[in-house]
């Protein structure tokens, strides 16, 4: 391969070297991590049960993979996923973060470098392509990546081969690529901050993780999940979640979606102090803006603004002119809103005729 594909070097870097109610609902308490073939993908809504579908059905495939989805649904999961369902189950699976890497560093950590490329660069380092030879390179926020970087990472996609930075000799390479990415990548193309043939050559078996609100099915079934893990972390007995807690993780619409309920989670375990989980309103409000300033819960305003909507709609549910068109969520999905926040559709119609 041509060596012009990597004429840009990093800049020096120091310590370059150094970078790498009483109404209660019972729950089991302390359940193993799951060593089944999806983990730690917690749920089976029909919107989960479609991405472990498209899973089992590229795994076996060597074409990249672009995982798209809001941050904090489980991309990293659904990445791992495919690695152990695939014929390089046995081999590495190596994970990159292309935004929490430096700029200067991008092409040092995916191609190596050799002894004295640059400033601190002491001696010959493989990159993440070499480390993950025969298996799989996990490429996250793939949109964050540096367009010079993206240069040299389309050469080597097209050609199998690479040549580490301050090198001249060419390396073969056999690495599985998955990438995912939380932003708009189309956006980006058309900004000129993303290559549209690296979209391409990536987007060649595309799955897309849903938010947890357009799965609510999953939520209490996740929240156990969590439950178990940090009371058996924090050496604590938590038989039971609170009834109108259970009410209050349903109806929220998780903006941070799993990591936000996971840290919900974590925190009221820790401040557990009975066999009873209960979670209070306003821990599931804790947002950067209500952190600063005075709100209504979140909640009773997604009811209000359900019922805008619909007021709109003239209590029409779905099709085109639906509410939850307009709301961007599933029919299902809203008619679980309805019903969990109490609200009465049909006075809505009542009130348009």
């Amino acid at each position: 391969m041509a060596s012009a594909a990597y004429q840009f070097r990093p800049a020096p870097t120091e310590g370059v070297e150094k970078y790498r109610s009483l109404d209660q609902e019972h729950i089991g308490l302390c359940e193993p991590v799951s060593n089944s073939t999806f983990e730690e993908i917690v749920g089976s809504s029909d919107a989960i049960n479609r991405v472990k579908d498209q899973i089992l059905k590229v795994a076996r495939s060597d074409a990249t993979v672009l995982i798209t989805g809001e941050s904090g649904t489980g991309k990293e999961l659904v990445a791992r996923a495919i690695h152990r369902n695939s014929d390089r189950l046995r081999r590495p699976l190596s994970c990159m973060n292309c935004a929490a890497t430096p700029r200067d560093l991008i092409a040092s950590e995916l191609f190596g470098h050799e002894k004295g490329a640059f400033t601190d660069a002491n001696q010959r380092r493989a990159g993440r392509f070499e480390l993950a030879d025969h298996g799989t390179l996990f490429l996250d926020e793939i949109g964050d990546m540096p367009i010079e970087a993206q240069c040299a990472l389309l050469r080597v996609l097209q050609e199998h081969e690479l040549e580490r930075v301050g090198g001249s000799r060419t390396i073969p390479v056999d690495v599985r690529i998955i990438a995912a990415t939380n932003c708009d990548l189309s956006t980006a193309i058309d900004s000129g901050r993303f290559r549209l043939d690296l979209f391409y050559r990536l987007n060649v078996l595309p799955i897309h993780v849903p938010a947890l609100r357009e799965r609510p099915e999953d939520i209490l079934p996740l929240a156990k999940y969590f439950i178990g893990r940090y009371a058996a972390k924090a050496g604590k007995r938590i038989r039971n979640i609170d009834k109108r807690s259970s009410e209050f993780l349903e109806v929220y619409p998780w903006p941070g979606n799993i990591r936000e309920l996971q840290n919900v989670i974590e925190r009221n375990v820790i401040l557990c102090d009975t066999e009873t989980l209960l979670i209070e309103e306003e821990s599931l409000s804790s947002t950067p803006q209500s952190l600063c300033s005075p709100q209504p819960p979140r909640i009773t305003r997604e009811k209000e603004r359900i019922e805008t909507v619909l007021a709109e709609c003239r209590g029409r549910i779905s099709g085109p002119n639906g509410a939850a068109t307009k709301l961007g969520i599933q029919r299902t999905t809203l008619e679980s809103w309805i019903r969990k926040m109490r609200i009465n559709k049909y006075q809505y119609q009542f009130a348009a005729e």
